[in-house]
């Protein structure tokens, strides 16, 4: 067995359970709550809630959830240490990265090869989060994270997932990666992992569920990739059925084990007003439960695939840590 980073320590990879591999606590947009502190309202309120419900996920049978929440996303993990100790069923792994559509943040513009410096820092930031622990807590990052969107692989895009491989390569951290898979960019994920050696089996293709190009993502999963289907309730630009009915053809091509399971929900996200929010009434940690899988076993997925997704596919992500 294989031991797991979680905010209270490591955990054995056996002991995961069921694994939800997408999401989130706070999405927040720290100059602005700094500066604007009424936007985030009474820390105590925000924390009790997500205590609340986190500790609902637990009691439905969920173990362990993965928190890809990095550099632009408002990682803050004092707060996150407050709710683990709150949550004592539930695993909740960290990450380290950064995330970015465009253009790497303005500190490491002028840091970084070919700026006085021989190697990206950005290598050993996220090496240190996960070797050292990070910003002083002794919490370890169990994960790895970037992005790439609709804009492609841009100069910053490119620089961030570079440094997010060779950190992986290092460490054997696992990789998650933010996509848009309505533009094939995983695709071009593909081509920088390639390049620098990283294993497909141990990358997470997140938010490939937006698609229902079924074609494109068995051609991913035939590359090795793991299919985040870990956006249920996100029903804006698609629906519950084109979701659900996409990983019902999936595994009934037979990769199960190939997905993983997620809502990339949050207890409070910064980027979307709360009025909003009712038009994705399903957009929260029970959803998958309450009405996903009932649809899935009614449609003939089996429980053996509902395990594998939820249960063996997420330790198999993280059960080869060694560095190369």
């Amino acid at each position: 067995m294989t031991q797991v980073a979680t905010v209270r320590g490591p955990v054995d990879s056996a002991a995961l359970g069921r694994t939800y591999m997408h999401e989130h606590i706070f999405v927040l947009t720290p100059d602005v709550q700094q500066n604007y502190p009424e936007a985030w309202g009474d820390e105590e309120a925000r924390v009790a809630d997500a205590v609340q419900k986190l500790n609902e996920l637990s009691a439905r049978g969920v173990t362990t959830i993965v928190d890809p929440t990095v550099v632009g996303l408002g990682r803050y993990i004092p707060r996150i240490q407050r709710i683990a100790d709150q949550v004592p069923d539930l695993n909740i792994v960290v990450a380290t990265g950064c995330y970015t559509y465009s253009d790497v943040p303005f500190f490491f513009h002028y840091r970084g090869p070919g700026l006085g410096q021989a190697a990206d820092p950005m290598v050993e930031m996220f090496v240190d989060d996960i070797t050292k622990g990070i910003a002083g807590t002794g919490v370890r990052a169990g994960m790895l994270k970037c992005a790439i969107d609709m804009q492609g692989m841009t100069g910053g895009v490119e620089r961030i997932m570079r440094a997010v491989a060779k950190a992986h390569r290092l460490t054997g951290t696992p990789i998650t990666i933010h996509t848009h898979p309505g533009t094939h960019q995983g695709l071009a994920a593909q081509k920088v992992l390639d390049d620098e050696g990283v294993d497909p089996g141990r990358v997470v293709l997140g938010h490939s569920g937006d698609s229902s190009d079924v074609d494109h993502l068995q051609s991913l999963a035939e590359a090795g990739f793991i299919l985040g289907m870990d956006r249920f309730g996100i029903n804006v630009e698609t629906t519950f059925e084109s979701r659900a009915d996409t990983l019902v053809e999936l595994c009934q091509r037979g990769f199960a084990e190939s997905m993983v399971l997620a809502h990339d929900a949050a207890c409070y996200i910064d980027w979307i007003e709360p009025w909003a929010l009712g038009a994705m009434p399903q957009w929260h940690y029970l959803h998958i439960l309450d009405d996903v899988l009932p649809y899935l076993l009614d449609r003939g997925v089996t429980e053996d695939q509902i395990e594998t997704m939820l249960t063996g596919t997420p330790r198999r992500i993280f059960e080869t840590v060694d560095p190369y």
